[in-house]
Order: structure tokens, then sequence, then C-alpha cells
């Protein structure tokens, strides 16, 4: 049950979430926060699958990565926001450029891009990809992430160790001047795999963007100019 009251700063409306017998303490926090998100709110307004895509957005408005006619692949996709976006921005449901997007959760698929349900560490998933795609990639992005244990050292492993993987794909897929875009946790990339990465694109970076709540520990690296 929900209660909305008005913020203390007398603008807008805030919403308070009575804990319901059973629900744990952290279920609640959680719909509080998303409820009184207003990204959350803005994503619904859109048409947004999730308030994820505003993530992308901002980085590309930054980065200017996602141009009509450009090849994507998107790993980690589901709800599906971050396909929605590359779909509109590269066009390719106007038939200009191209997205592939892959999620191991059932997720429905959306128009525009080809999606598949399938685990990314299965050894079939980067073949299978790389048929759907029937050439290099222009950008790889992954939003993947384990689910979190609430142990820092491990869930800093577990999201560099899929970072790897999806280091090592868009190695093998992305055409030279390409892009990689991928979910690493605050503390920056490990630095065998940053030095890998560097020595194969000219720029690298971190970035946080705003639509990345305050308390989450995720950044996203950037590896700009695929040497090839």
């Amino acid at each position: 049950m929900t209660k909305q009251k008005k913020g203390s700063s007398g603008r807008g409306l805030s919403v308070r979430v009575k804990s319901a017998r059973g629900r744990p303490v952290g279920s609640t926090a959680w719909l509080k926060r998303q409820l009184n998100d207003p990204y959350v709110a803005q994503a619904k307004a859109e048409g947004w699958r999730s308030r994820a895509a505003f993530k992308i957005i901002e980085m590309d408005d930054k980065l200017h990565l996602l141009k009509p006619g450009k090849r994507v692949v998107d790993l980690g996709a589901a709800p599906g926001g971050w396909t929605q976006v590359a779909v509109q921005r590269v066009q390719a449901d106007k038939g200009r450029g191209q997205v592939v997007a892959l999620d191991i959760l059932p997720w429905e698929t959306v128009a525009g891009a080809t999606c598949m349900t399938l685990d990314f560490l299965d050894p079939d998933a980067p073949v299978r990809l790389k048929e759907a795609l029937g050439g290099p990639a222009d950008i790889v992005l992954s939003d993947m992430a384990a689910p979190t244990t609430g142990h820092n050292q491990t869930d800093h492993l577990r999201i560099i160790g899929l970072a790897e993987v999806a280091w090592e794909f868009a190695a093998e897929v992305l055409a030279p001047g390409g892009a990689f875009v991928c979910k690493v946790f605050q503390g920056g990339t490990e630095g065998e795999l940053l030095k890998l990465i560097k020595a194969r694109c000219g720029t690298v970076k971190h970035i946080k963007p705003p639509a990345s709540r305050k308390g989450s520990a995720e950044v996203y690296l950037i590896a700009l100019d695929f040497k090839g």
C-alpha cells in the first residue's frame, strides 16, 4: 500500500510506502525508490521499457556513437531499454542500421532488432550473435551484471568476469574505429583487462551517467577508436 505526501520542499509529491506484513525491508525500500524516481516516471511517459534507457541516452548524447547506419550488439539487453534507444538512433527500424541484442532472461522482442534469449556464457552465444550480425559491428554495448551478493569483492569479481568475456567478443567483432561500452563497478576496471583494452583502443575512460543512481557502484567503461 502506498500513500502520497507533500515533499518537504513543498514542490511535487513524494510517495511513502507502508511496510506490508511479509514484505522484506529491502523490497519496501526498492519499491519506495522506484515510486519516487523521476527517471522511472519519465521512462513510462516516453515509452522506454526501463529507466536504464536514459543511461545510454545520456552517454550517447556526449559520445555520439549511435549514428544512423551503425551496427550494434547489445549484451544484457532485457527488458530492452538500451535496445530501443539503439534501434531508434541507428535507424534500424527504418532499414538503415542494425541491432542484435541478447539476454539470459526471457524478454519481449524490440521492433527493428534481432532479439535473443540466451546465456552469453553459453559457448554457442557468440557464434549465434555473429551469424545474426552477418559482419563486423561498429559498437558493442554490455549492461550485463550478475546478481549482487552484498559482498563487494565478490560482486566486483563477478562483473569484471562478465566485462572480460564481453571484451573478448568485442575484440573479435568490432570494425576498426569501433566502440565498446561496458558496465563495471566503482574502483574501475581490473588492471590486466584495462591494459588489454588500452592496447587495442585509442581512448579509454570511465563515465557515470546522471541516470545511474547515486548509491549505485556502477560506472561504465568507454573504449573508443578500436584499432582492429
